[in-house]
């Protein structure tokens, strides 16, 4: 039986923002163009939300339902750097991630031996995780399939976890309303409650064959769907490009001298994850992220230079001169070279 943990962070965009600037925090806030320039809605916070604003929705409608909207711009680099972290987090527990975007990805667990192979136990450390070293919030399903852990994911958003084991999916399937299955968008639903099929009990009453012949191939889709039966593997789509690893401290470190005394320990294992590294990767330059008291954060890299201790103090020294201010979390890592992505690049020209 697989074991599949869905991830989605809770206004991921926003929640960036309110972490970096807490006086946006507790306020209507959006995340999007200029209403001047028809720009739309990326994300919003739950207060913003509390006045019917969501996603797409045109940044000027969303100032004329809450006048007192407060509208950031995006700053996509600063979500693609706590998005490689929170990757960093997974790959922990399993290899095997498929994301579906900055803030989403489904984990397969299913060979996994942390907390025993528990995959409600990993997602709940999961989740710890993120909170602890990100201050942001993420949402968790887990379930045998990927369908299954998407829904269960939602079930209890903001900030929670819901688990549907095996023995326990016919049940939660049944009572589940059509509109909730993957692929069935508003069109779909409405056709469904035409034909007086609003729960996936009342679609299990349909053999296959009369709603393949209702619904074409998707018919099949919707059988399978009704029963929580979802064989589709988690995909992973991305090779490597980084290796990494960091620590966040208990307490801030005051100065560049407490920095550099917690290297050592860092530097080592850092060595020790690259004698385990894939011989199909070749190690390129080396870089230092630190992350300061307030949570601003700098990486430094360096092309050229070594991957010995000398090396990555100097990159520390200069990272910790761009803040100058306590940090609470440190970076060491290597950029990697994917040569087997290399080769096929070469065969195909």
């Amino acid at each position: 039986m697989r074991k599949i943990i869905h991830i989605d962070c809770d206004c991921f965009y926003a929640a960036i923002e309110m972490r970096d600037d807490p006086r946006l925090a507790g306020r209507p806030l959006a995340v999007g163009g200029s209403p001047e320039q028809r720009g739309v809605v990326a994300t919003c916070n739950y207060e913003a939300r509390a006045w019917g604003i969501h996603s797409a929705m045109p940044m000027r409608t969303a100032l004329k339902l809450c006048p007192d909207l407060n509208v950031v711009r995006p700053r996509m680099d600063a979500y693609r750097e706590v998005s490689r972290e929170i990757h960093g987090i997974f790959r922990d527990y399993t290899e095997r991630i498929e994301p579906l975007s900055l803030d989403e990805a489904y984990l397969d667990v299913s060979s996994a031996t942390h907390h025993g192979g528990s995959g409600t136990l990993i997602a709940r450390e999961i989740r710890q995780r993120v909170w602890e070293q990100l201050r942001i919030t993420v949402s968790a399903g887990v379930a045998p399939n990927k369908f299954l852990a998407k829904i269960a994911s939602d079930w209890r958003k903001p900030n929670g976890l819901f688990v549907i084991t095996p023995d326990e999916v016919e049940a939660f399937v049944a009572e589940l309303p059509v509109g909730k299955l993957h692929g069935v968008g508003k069109v779909t639903a409405e056709r469904l409650t035409r034909l007086g099929i609003r729960t996936c009990r009342e679609l299990r009453e349909w053999d296959r064959l009369a709603l393949l012949r209702e619904f074409g191939s998707f018919g099949e889709r919707l059988w399978h769907l009704a029963r929580g039966i979802d064989e589709r593997p988690v995909q992973v789509d991305s090779r490597r490009q980084s290796l990494s690893v960091e620590t966040t401290f208990d307490q801030d470190l005051p100065n560049l001298a407490a920095c550099l005394a917690e290297l050592p320990d860092l530097y080592d294992e850092l060595q020790r994850r690259l004698t385990r590294l894939d011989q199909s990767y070749r190690i390129g330059k080396p870089f230092v992220k630190l992350k300061f008291h307030d949570f601003t954060q700098t990486t430094l890299e360096q092309a050229g230079a070594g991957w010995d201790p000398d090396s990555y103090r100097l990159l520390l020294g200069q990272a910790f001169a761009r803040g100058d201010k306590p940090v609470r979390l440190i970076g060491l890592g290597v950029r990697l070279v994917d040569l087997q992505g290399v080769q096929e690049q070469l065969r195909l020209f």
